[in-house]
């Protein structure tokens, strides 16, 4: 059995517990630069790491990899991905599989610009979408486009910095607060060589009823299924309550999505349906803050990660996904020792 390392392991007990489960001889180790993080509590060992920007980070992860003898290394954090992906060659020279996607495929999700022109390449659908204020004040005035309107950062996570706007004043005032805003923080680092300016986003906001999906590939890139659920109640940018789902349509998109990709491992994916259509919205190439209710409808992805490392390609057995059944997180306390 695989010692497997979560990095950047923060609130998700769950997922700990889901792979320790599976792991009959092996070990699930959680990392965090947090001391007091919580999914360090309920792994089989703590290790406390410097920050992921920080210079000397890669030569830490490589060395608590040689260290405690791991196998496979899955992070939890969107903006851990591209170091990751980046460095992917080097930290498995230590013998350790690596579980994240390419540096294009990184981009394209992490890149929420480069999400939208990346969904209408392939045919689906994604809500109108401007990269300026002036070009959207364009579009409003020429009719193409109408509020509410939502304005976002181009590269984040956890729904932080989503605003919404339902005239032209609010939509100047907030574009102005979200640049001062990112120009103070980190995420301006994102950009690039991109100015300032092109660091949000201006889009259309579709009324409907949100889904999240879990897209499957194996750690080839091969697509192997797909798993909705309606989102019932959101709380800190994360699913709250949520149903399960099944249907054509969303295989559909789901197969699309992961063929075209290519994407290793599963991959988290917002979607509103409004009508008989359905808009993607963004793509996150690791385990979502939704993946509990999937696991708890059937799909045990814990359980198909290691039987994948351990070179078992058999894995339908895992695939149990049910339509239909609610849950609802909650939350516990956890002593910090």
């Amino acid at each position: 059995m695989p010692n497997i390392l979560f990095t950047c392991a923060g609130r998700r007990n769950y997922l700990i517990n889901y792979f320790k489960k599976e792991l009959n001889g092996g070990l699930v180790f959680a990392a965090d630069n947090q001391n007091t993080a919580p999914a360090l509590v309920d792994a089989d060992n703590a290790i406390i790491m410097p920050s992921i920007h920080d210079d000397n980070y890669i030569n830490s992860l490589k060395k608590a990899i040689s260290q405690y003898k791991i196998d496979a290394l899955i992070s939890l954090n969107d903006f851990e991905l591209p170091i990751l992906a980046k460095n992917k060659a080097e930290i498995e020279s230590t013998g350790v599989k690596v579980i994240v996607s390419s540096p294009e495929v990184i981009n394209i999700s992490f890149d929420k610009w480069e999400t939208h022109h990346f969904i209408e390449k392939i045919g689906l659908k994604s809500p109108k979408t401007y990269i300026s204020l002036e070009s959207a004040i364009t579009a409003i005035n020429n009719g193409d486009l109408k509020f509410p309107l939502v304005v976002k950062p181009r590269w984040g996570s956890a729904s932080v910095g989503i605003d919404f706007a339902d005239n032209i004043e609010e939509l100047e005032l907030i574009h102005k607060l979200q640049l001062l805003k990112i120009e103070k923080s980190y995420d301006n680092a994102m950009s690039g060589d991109d100015s300032l300016e092109n660091a949000l986003l201006i889009q259309e906001k579709i009324d409907g009823t949100e889904y999240g999906m879990d897209i499957l590939n194996d750690f080839e890139g091969k697509y192997f299924g797909s798993f909705a659920r309606e989102k019932l109640f959101m709380r800190s940018g994360e699913t709250d309550k949520a149903k399960t789902v099944k249907g054509d349509d969303f295989n559909k998109i789901g197969r699309q999505i992961g063929e075209k990709l290519g994407h290793i491992g599963t991959l988290d994916c917002d979607i509103f349906r409004k009508g008989k259509d359905l808009y993607v919205l963004e793509l996150n190439p690791r385990f979502g803050g939704g993946y509990p209710f999937s696991h708890e409808g059937g799909i045990n992805t814990a359980a198909i990660y290691v039987n994948w490392l351990m070179g078992n390609n058999n894995v339908q057995e895992f695939n149990n996904y049910q339509s239909g059944v609610i849950f609802s997180k909650c939350d516990r306390l956890l002593k910090i020792s």
